[in-house]
């Protein structure tokens, strides 16, 4: 009989949160071939820090993954541009760059397989200092 175990990460990771700016701490920034084998994927996965309008905490510590692929860099400017990258054709930037930094993103709701997810598309500021977390009761 397989026995299995769950991290709190693998059961926030399903959980859909509302559509929002969250303060987002990038965890990671990986590279890996795309399915088709002829570009190359590079997923960012961050954590939710809090609410980036408000301060709530009520998501806070919910994985968020998005992907951007080598036959559309463009649009991976505005994520470069949030921490204050001049972005300039034919030079090279090193996204990793950006694991352990925070940014606030714009979480949407989407469907993929006839199941709601947490959707990134493309929305990105620089972090406002002046927003904090406001413990949730």
């Amino acid at each position: 009989m397989p026995v299995v175990q769950f991290s709190n990460r693998d059961l926030l990771r399903g959980k859909i949160v509302e559509a929002a700016w969250y303060r987002m701490h990038i965890e990671s920034v990986g590279e890996e071939p795309s399915k088709d084998g002829k570009s190359t994927n590079y997923p960012v996965e961050g954590t939710i820090q809090f609410n980036g309008d408000n301060g709530s905490t009520a998501f806070k510590d919910v994985p968020i993954t998005w992907n951007f692929n080598s036959k559309a860099m463009g649009f991976s400017t505005g994520f470069l541009r949030a921490f204050g990258v001049d972005v300039q054709p034919n030079v090279r930037y090193d996204l990793k760059s950006a694991e352990g930094k925070d940014l606030d993103v714009f979480v949407e709701n989407g469907t993929y397989n006839n199941r709601i997810v947490n959707r990134v598309e493309l929305k990105y500021r620089p972090v406002n200092s002046e927003v904090t977390a406001v413990p949730t009761t």
